[in-house]
């Protein structure tokens, strides 16, 4: 193959077709000069009709076999319009359905879709392996150009589970506690795991995914996630009904369904067949609380509760007096049981990261929950692009453990980065995972340089034609018009769900006059560095649930650098949103507070022979006061503004003229006053921008 060619035109032939359809034999390839019109269709497709197909200089790496066909160079035309740039996609020799699918970074659904409409239905099961060239060609459905190469393709994924899951050990069910702030949510866990969590959080709230595990009866064990209910914590919320089996949805009694329960709800209809539900109406010992109301509520909502015919059970408790937690229970465990949760204690460990954060003495640790496999110390992970050798663990109750099975929640240090919640956690030998790791910052920092060469092409794409433009018409260039004005933060963090929050939170606040913008973000305390970063972009930094040591608070003040502390993300979000009100332009609004008819002009003698035009009027309304600003009227418009600096009464200096009385009055150097004009003295009153 001639790496010169411009483009490559491919023709595959089926061999096997071919002596079954004489009448294909005999018409020979089909070129699009025969056919006379452009062919339409996937590639895949194309292949599987015996058609010729195209393929730009860009995907020249693809390496195709003489089993397929013969191979032929045809020159084509390129647009010269500007096109996304196609991102190297490394294949390895043979791939399953499944792995490319994470390979190409889309839906496995989607990947499937795409084979049957291709005519591949046969092949489009998860566990199918393909050969390098069916896999290629595929990735050139999605933009992709496919290279051919193991080693650059190697990374680690999760073993496919089994065909049989009745044959694995059974596995405690993973129950999410989920609902709208201040609903009890925490009181209840704190209950029943005889803590005092709550009194520890700041503001009352939950700001962090805790996890706990309680043995429930003889020898049954729950895995308890307690989420945020405030809405800035929505990504840790959807981050913990992703890896659970069974949601509790709790709802107060005397508050009702609230804006947080129904984001909650919409998670479960997402997840619709894949999780359970148990609603626990909180508080019901509360003066107010009105049970029936909740229901119909939630049944409103879509819930179909099984007091109202429907499959999801309700419970009413009270997590201040433990009233109902006992029959609560009794529900989990039966609707876990109907599930009939199994997971292999032996194999490749698989999780999910719950929390992270730096821990002194530690450094980066983990909050892991474990889905599949065993977890030991000294065993090597990998967690997007961050990796570990498993140095201590601990359990929820805070004691140093030596295993983990799947539905554990346990502490992992030993990480060389700090890994990013949510992202999954997978094991595998050094070598794999540094292996693994290479690749996969790779592909990261390829992707990233690709998207700002796309942005940068089409931004000269776009000068070109506005130079074009300007050539052909003459005119004379455009204004820049510059864009909402900034509000720029760095942002540390205890944690990483909490930067994570935070970040999402304030990211929403703003409109198309003034934003917020992210210079970082980050966890652990605030330093030095974050101080001259936030100086050198004219950033404030946001401080939330971390200290700031006062050499730190020190270079800050000599820097002039604003630092924002706090705990409690509502507080933050109230004067990230009244900075951002203070950056939008003000409404200026003039209230006439007093108005004079001109009667007649007279001149009055100053100082050093001079001689000034004066207005004789009469005050029709309200109060006409010396120093105010006025505006001259006349038949309806406008004609000159400025402050009201003379004002006479009877040959004397005056400071206010009421309504009724005569008065001469002079604004500055304008003389140009005739009969009937009429003279409204106002004030000007700012408003502040309204979000």
């Amino acid at each position: 193959m001639n790496p010169s060619s411009p483009a490559l035109t491919i023709t595959f032939q089926d061999q096997h077709n071919i002596s079954e359809d004489p009448s294909r034999r005999d018409r020979g390839p089909t070129t699009k000069a025969g056919r006379g019109h452009k062919t339409r269709g996937s590639l895949v497709s194309q292949i599987h009709h015996g058609e010729d197909v195209e393929i730009p200089n860009h995907r020249k790496s693809l390496d195709v076999r003489s089993g397929f066909g013969s191979v032929k160079v045809k020159k084509t035309k390129f647009n010269s319009r500007a096109k996304a740039v196609a991102v190297d996609l490394f294949i390895p020799t043979i791939v399953s359905v499944g792995t490319l699918s994470r390979l190409l970074n889309v839906r496995l659904e989607k990947l499937r879709r795409k084979m049957i409409q291709s005519g591949m239905e046969a092949e489009a099961s998860p566990d199918h392996i393909l050969t390098s060239d069916y896999a290629s060609l595929l990735a050139m459905e999605f933009g992709r150009n496919p290279v051919i190469n193991d080693e650059a393709a190697f990374d680690i994924y999760p073993p496919q589970p089994p065909a049989d899951p009745s044959v694995l050990p059974s596995r405690p069910p993973v129950v999410t506690i989920m609902g709208h702030v201040d609903h009890g949510k925490t009181t209840l866990l704190d209950t029943l795991r005889s803590s005092s969590v709550a009194k520890s959080e700041a503001g009352g709230i939950t700001q962090h995914m805790g996890a706990f595990s309680i043995t429930v009866g003889d020898s049954r064990s729950v895995t308890f996630l307690d989420t945020p209910g405030h809405a800035a914590f929505s990504a840790m919320r959807a981050r913990g009904a992703s890896v659970t089996d069974v949601i509790v949805l709790v709802v107060a009694a005397d508050d009702g369904v609230m804006a947080q329960t129904k984001e909650v709800i919409d998670l479960i209809k997402k997840e619709e067949g894949k999780v359970s539900v148990v609603v626990a109406i909180n508080k019901v010992d509360k003066p107010g609380a009105d049970v029936e109301k909740v229901q119909h509520a939630l049944l409103a909502e879509g819930l179909q509760l099984e007091s109202f015919g429907g499959d999801i059970p309700s419970v009413e408790v009270s997590g201040l007096t433990g009233l109902g937690l006992d029959s609560l229970v009794e529900t989990i465990s039966a609707v876990a049981e109907v599930q009939d949760l199994r997971a292999e204690c032996d194999g490749q460990v698989q999780g999910h990261v719950l929390e992270s954060k730096v821990h002194k003495g530690l450094g980066p640790v983990a909050t892991v929950l474990l889905l599949r496999g065993t977890l030991k110390p000294g065993m090597h992970l990998i967690c997007g692009r961050s990796h570990a050798k498993v140095r201590v663990m601990t359990s929820t109750a805070g004691a140093t453990i030596k295993s983990a099975v799947p539905g554990d929640a346990v502490t992992v240090s030993g990480w060389k980065e700090l890994p990013t919640a949510g992202d999954e956690v997978l094991s595998g030998s050094e070598a794999d995972v540094k292996k693994a790791l290479a690749n996969r910052i790779r592909k990261a920092e390829v992707e990233s340089s690709l998207v700002d060469l796309e942005a940068i092409n089409e931004h000269r794409r776009l000068e070109r034609e506005k130079r074009g433009v300007e050539v052909e018409s003459d005119a004379p260039p455009e204004v820049v018009v510059q864009g909402p004005k900034e509000l720029r933060l760095v942002i540390k963090a205890d944690v990483s769900g909490s930067a994570e929050a935070v970040v999402g939170a304030v990211q929403g606040i703003g409109n198309d006059k003034a934003v917020v913008k992210i210079i970082s973000s980050g966890v652990g305390e605030v330093t030095e560095s974050d101080i001259m970063m936030a100086k050198a972009s004219g950033a404030m930094v946001v401080a939330f649930s971390v200290r700031i040591p006062r050499s730190v608070e020190s270079t800050a003040n000599q820097n002039h650098v604003p630092v924002y502390q706090t705990s409690i993300i509502y507080s933050l979000m109230d004067d990230i949103k009244q900075r951002i009100i203070s950056l939008l332009p003000v409404t200026v609004e003039k209230r006439v507070t007093g108005e004079a008819t001109v009667l007649q002009l007279f001149d009055i003698h100053l100082k050093g022979k001079q001689i000034k035009k004066i207005a004789g009027c009469r005050v029709v309304n309200g109060l006409v006061e010396r120093g105010k600003l006025a505006r001259v009227v006349r038949n309806g418009e406008v004609i000159h503004e400025a402050p009201l600096d003379t004002l006479r009464q009877l040959k004397k200096d005056a400071d206010e003229v009421r309504k009724g009385s005569e008065c001469g009055l002079g604004l500055g150097k304008f003389e140009e006053f005739l009969e009937g004009d009429l003279v409204q003295v106002y004030h000007e009153i700012e408003h502040p921008g309204i979000l």
